[in-house]
């Protein structure tokens, strides 16, 4: 198959999915291609562009691309347009809300598959606007496949925006072998590491509280803050003014395993998630994990999330990690027990298969509508 992936910023765990996706294409003989934003991105992101390119058959093109709708969306849907009829496309794989727009909308004389996954971000009642889900509402009847990274996606998706009249499955996000295994701690590591966004959607407040709180009983736990983000300012004044700056250190942004090893204790806080790769990669690899009951993360924990804070509980979220620091031992045995679900569960390649055969389905969806056959056969899985 000839698949072209639409994304905006190539950062995040968006990014992280579509390129683990591009790859597992590629690896099983199908002609890719990514078109992404031209003004966004950061060091790592544009790192892995750039070692993904030589292999895109259909190439990699930057073009600007707008967070928000946009008067230069019109542009961008129709150089997304161009890219389908030069590569002959077959599916045009949408993700985040306006990669999965501009899939949608780009005109095509030929019959192709126009794929979205959604990715969280607008569904969230913190995130998504009145107009995001308009859009979203409009565009819906243009898609051929609906994917959803997590149970807990689609069921947001029905509620806020509706049920889609195309193919709809749920499929995973997963992590590769080599992310299984486990991470030395640095000399020097803190007690808590933390990364992701700094956001406000991410809690990271909610965790200065909560060490702010433990300081009071005379516990100092350190944490490093791994990431950037727009409420990097406001977090560096509520470190002052809480008297933790020599407890909590502002890492920037830096590679997951690497970060990892900053800290005994990975404590991701957040109000609310679609379906996080951090926590499959911290559970990965086997680091004691604190975090919320949020998004899809249940979907990860299986039957280990009976330990699921609530969000925007910073009491909870103080005594789970003064009980994860102090009580090493447990703390690692379900760490083991997570890992083992994650291992099993939760892995690229079937991440890779499921999507390649929720494709051919569709095709076979559209063929059937319109009264045809498909000249082709189904794609071969990895086995």
């Amino acid at each position: 198959m000839k698949i072209l992936h639409v994304l905006r910023a190539p950062v995040g765990g968006l990014f992280r999915h579509v390129a683990d996706l591009a790859g597992g294409q590629i690896a099983r003989g199908h002609e890719v291609g990514i078109i992404a934003d031209s003004t966004g991105g950061n060091a790592l992101s544009e790192a892995a562009l750039a070692a993904l390119a030589p292999k895109l058959a259909l190439g990699l093109t930057r073009i600007p691309i707008q967070r928000n709708p946009h008067p230069a969306d019109i542009a961008a849907v129709w150089r997304v347009a161009r890219r389908v009829h030069d590569t002959g496309a077959e599916i045009v794989h949408g993700h985040g809300a306006k990669g999965g727009a501009l899939a949608r909308l780009a005109p095509c004389e030929r019959r192709i598959v126009r794929v979205y996954t959604p990715h969280g971000g607008s569904l969230h009642d913190e995130v998504g606007s009145m107009l995001h889900l308009l859009m979203e509402r409009i565009l819906m009847p243009l898609g051929q496949l609906y994917l959803f990274e997590s149970a807990y996606s689609h069921r947001i998706y029905r509620r806020k925006i509706g049920a889609p009249r195309a193919v709809v499955r749920v499929v995973h996000n997963g992590i590769r072998r080599d992310e299984l295994e486990p991470i030395p701690l640095v000399q020097g590591a803190a007690d808590i590491v933390y990364l992701g966004e700094l956001r406000d959607i991410k809690g990271v407040d909610v965790l200065i509280e909560a060490l702010a709180k433990l300081r009071q009983q005379g516990r100092l736990l350190a944490a490093n803050l791994v990431g950037d983000g727009p409420d990097r300012a406001a977090l560096l004044a509520k470190v002052e003014q809480a008297g933790l700056a020599d407890q909590i250190k502002f890492c920037g942004v830096l590679p997951t395993r690497e970060a990892f090893a900053l800290g005994r204790i990975v404590a991701l806080p957040s109000r609310a998630e679609s379906f996080p790769y951090v926590v499959l990669e911290a559970a990965g690899a086997c680091k004691p994990l604190v975090t919320t009951n949020v998004g899809g993360i249940p979907e990860i924990f299986g039957p280990c999330g009976a330990r699921l804070l609530p969000p925007d509980n910073a009491d909870l979220l103080a005594q789970s990690l003064l009980a994860a620091i102090d009580r090493p031992g447990d703390a690692l045995a379900s760490a083991q027990a997570l890992r083992d679900r994650i291992a099993s569960e939760f892995s690229v390649d079937k991440m890779v298969d499921a999507v390649l055969a929720s494709y051919h389905d569709a095709r076979e969806m559209i063929h059937r509508n319109a009264g045809t056959q498909p000249a082709y056969s189904r794609p071969g899985l990895l086995t």
